[in-house]
């Protein structure tokens, strides 16, 4: 977390937390969600603006953590800006060794490998949850059909969530609970 945020929370503790503003979609980019783009349905259905400021999305991601409750959320100063997963908390780019980062620029080891019902691949990592960027499907078949990684594990997307603790709508749970 930078600095400047840990700061902000020292100086300003009790800022409510926001919800729905800001989504992650399948291909690691960030969309903010003004009342509009709200009011037209959930994320991802009605993603929002793209956020295309390159400096802007660095912070975002300097900054992108978990509750928790499994919640992530960029800290935006004192702030938390909880953000709504159209798949998984993570996007993973395979690198040309097998290796995975993150969209956030974060290296990870990787562990098991999933498939869900609809061809998406996803590995785990003690950083989380992430689903494989499109672009990179080859690479990864190719560590596949290496023996580089497992063999995937089947698995139905909707049971992700719990089995990896992440809510993707922190939006709706909040709701849910009445606030």
């Amino acid at each position: 977390m930078d600095d400047i945020v840990k700061q902000a929370l020292a100086k300003w503790p009790n800022v409510p937390h926001c919800y729905g503003w800001l989504g992650l979609d399948m291909r690691g980019q960030w969309y903010m969600r003004d009342d509009p783009t709200q009011a037209a349905g959930p994320f991802p259905q009605s993603k929002g603006s793209l956020l295309r400021h390159d400096k802007l999305i660095d912070f975002i991601q300097r900054n992108y953590e978990a509750d928790g409750e499994g919640q992530w959320f960029f800290q935006n100063g004192p702030q938390r800006v909880y953000v709504e997963l159209e798949a998984a908390p993570l996007v993973w780019r395979v690198m040309d060794d097998f290796s995975i980062q993150a969209h956030t620029g974060a290296a990870a080891t990787r562990g098991a490998v999933l498939l869900d019902e609809d061809g998406r691949l996803y590995v785990a990592s003690a950083a989380g949850l992430g689903l494989v960027h499109t672009q990179d499907m080859g690479l990864a078949a190719d560590a596949l059909a290496q023996g580089a990684w497992p063999e995937p594990e089947s698995v139905r997307a909707a049971d992700l969530p719990g089995r990896f603790g992440f809510v993707r709508s922190p939006a709706a749970a909040h709701a849910a609970k009445g606030h």
